[in-house]
Formats: structure tokens, sequence, C-alpha cells
């Protein structure tokens, strides 16, 4: 029974690591542009499938240290490639429009890019774990786990929270974003360019959302249909939290990676709905999330 209990402690770390990374993208994103991206999911797939594909041609099947070097590169050309062109050309016209339009879009942004994926990378399972076997195993309490995932996800998911927190606190970028978050029409009124802003938001959020994506690569087999999933498990993490606070983005993931965990190695019939029963307890007792609050609304 220990063991059971320290092998769900150790995979629940693991999925907390990469989901705090694609949900707390799509909770900035939320936070400072106000739009819920159905299309987050596709980039995390997009992000998986490009590291898996990036990682096989630089290191080949030998599995060389290129391929972590690879997983990075893959975020930063899914987030480039594909955040500046749908804020510019598609979300910009939905700005201040209602918010059923903004989903519409977004969900429209979303079948489009899961067909790409499709033509792209096919429809055939695609399983790269050269990252993950070059690292090996470690002994924890007579269970063998992998190095990557014990070591390195989480590791990544806390270099991502400190560097945001580097980034909003002691950056002007980042101080600038935060004048948008918290009062947008005094910020334009001083000449804050919100364009911009809501541009590097829309693309730093789509970067995360594939690093996600590229760091779990080597850790299941991509098949079409990963965006999706990922996308709903991101939401709940975001309401639990309370929509727009990053911070608390990465205690919300850890409860539900756990729960989850748990419920796999102990009762895997409920395992698929832990995150939304958690989600659902948080919200009947603080309606905002767990680090949300109440705001006035203008009129």
């Amino acid at each position: 029974m220990q063991q059971t209990l320290l092998l769900a402690l150790l995979d629940g770390l693991a999925q907390a690591s990469v989901s705090f990374m694609v949900a707390v993208g799509l909770s900035l994103i939320f936070g400072i542009m106000r739009i819920l991206n159905i299309a987050h999911g596709s980039f995390y797939a997009l992000g998986a499938y490009t590291a898996a594909a990036l990682g096989l041609w630089l290191a080949g099947p030998d599995g060389g240290a290129w391929t972590y070097p690879a997983l990075l590169a893959a975020a930063l050309v899914v987030g480039l490639a594909l955040g500046p062109v749908i804020e510019r050309v598609l979300l910009r016209r939905v700005y201040g429009k209602e918010p059923s339009l903004q989903i519409l879009i977004t969900f429209g942004i979303f079948m489009m890019l899961e067909d790409a994926q499709k033509l792209l990378f096919g429809v055939e399972p695609i399983f790269a774990d050269a990252p993950l076997a070059r690292l090996g195993m470690l002994e924890i309490g007579g269970i063998y786990y992998t190095v990557y995932q014990l070591v390195l996800l989480p590791a990544a998911a806390v270099a991502v929270m400190a560097g945001l927190t580097w980034f909003f606190s002691y950056t002007r970028q980042g101080k600038l974003i935060t004048a948008v978050i918290e009062d947008y029409e005094v910020a334009c009124t001083l000449g804050v360019n919100a364009r911009r802003v809501y541009l590097l938001t829309f693309t730093l959020g789509a970067m995360l959302a594939a690093l996600g994506g590229a760091l779990a690569s080597p850790t299941t087999s991509l098949v079409p249909g990963i965006g999706a999933d990922t996308i709903v498990l991101s939401f709940a993490i975001v309401a639990a939290a309370g929509l727009g606070h990053f911070q608390g983005a990465a205690v919300t993931a850890l409860i539900i990676g756990l729960g989850q965990a748990l419920c796999v190695h102990l009762y895997s019939e409920i395992a698929s709905v832990v995150p939304y029963v958690v989600m659902t307890l948080i919200l009947l007792v603080r309606p905002y999330g767990l680090f949300g609050r109440a705001q006035v609304k203008r009129v």
C-alpha cells in the first residue's frame, strides 16, 4: 500500500507539472485578454507532435543529446509561428464583442488546427521516448521511476513559475501587462499599447501550451484528440484556481494531479472525473476559485 501511494504521488507530481504549464498559459490569456481560448489545446498537441518529429530528425533513432533542445525549440516554433498570426488576423476582430462570439472563433481555430495536425503528422500514433530513455531511472522506496518525469518535468514547471514571477515583477513589459490586468482603461490613458500587450500575451500563452506538449511528448503516445482532452483539463485547473490567477494554477494543478493519480491506482473507474469533481467542490465553497476574488463590473 505504501508503494502504491508513493507511486501515485510521483505520477501526480509529473502530471501536475505538465498540466500547470498548459493551464498557466490559458490563465494568462484570459486574465489579460478576457478570452476563453478553446484553441489552447491545439497548441499543446502541435507542440507535442513538433517536438517528437524534430527530436527524431535531429537525433535519429539513437536518441542523442539534441533531443532536449528540440523540446524547447518545438515550443518556440509553434508559439512564434501561430501566436502572432492568430492574434493579429482573427482575435483582434472580436475584442470587446460578446463572449459567445469569442468562444466560437477560438473553437473554429481549434478545429482548423486539429485538421492541420492530421495533415502534417498523420493519424497513426507517434511515440518518441528518446529524452525519457536517455536519462534512465532512479529507485525511490523500492520503486523505479524515470529521471525525466521525477526531476526534469517538475524542474521545468518550477523554472516556468520563477520565470513568470520575475517577468511580471521586474521587467518593463511585465509591469505593463500587470497594468492592463488591473485597469485596462487607465493603462491605455497613460499610454500603454494594449494591442502590443495582447500580442505578447497570446504568443507567450501559446508557447507555454506548446512547451507543455513538447515536454509531455516523450511520456505518452501521441494520437489525434490529445488537444481536446488537454483543454478540458486546463479549464478545470484554471477555474478552480480563479480565472486569471497564474500562481494559483500551480496549486490547483498539483491538487488535481495528485487526486487523479491516486484514483488511477486505487479506484481507476472514477479517475477521469476527478478533475471536475475537485473543480466543482472548490467552486461550491469559493465561487471565484481558490485564489480568485469578486470584481466590480464597470458600466
